[in-house]
């Protein structure tokens, strides 16, 4: 899977996140999309449960980009690490 982007703190990406993701904190996604992301491209967005991520997600989506929430965010990743 490519193109995902952890839109939790600095701090906690910096902790852990899943390999390859890349950080965009949600409030700097949410306000300048158009520099980060592709309207041809598809997203993987996650946070620590999957609740921010998926408002986010829903909001891009409306906006025209392509996002996919991954349900249960990081800590669902840790279970099935």
């Amino acid at each position: 899977m490519k193109n995902i982007i952890d839109i939790r703190s600095r701090d906690m990406y910096n902790t852990n996140h899943i390999p390859g993701a890349i950080n965009i904190e949600y409030l700097e996604l949410l306000s300048n999309p158009s520099k980060y992301l592709n309207m041809n491209d598809t997203y993987y967005l996650y946070c620590t449960s999957g609740y921010t991520s998926s408002i986010v997600s829903n909001k891009l989506n409306m906006l025209g980009y392509n996002t996919v929430n991954i349900d249960g965010g990081f800590n669902n990743y840790l279970l099935r690490k």
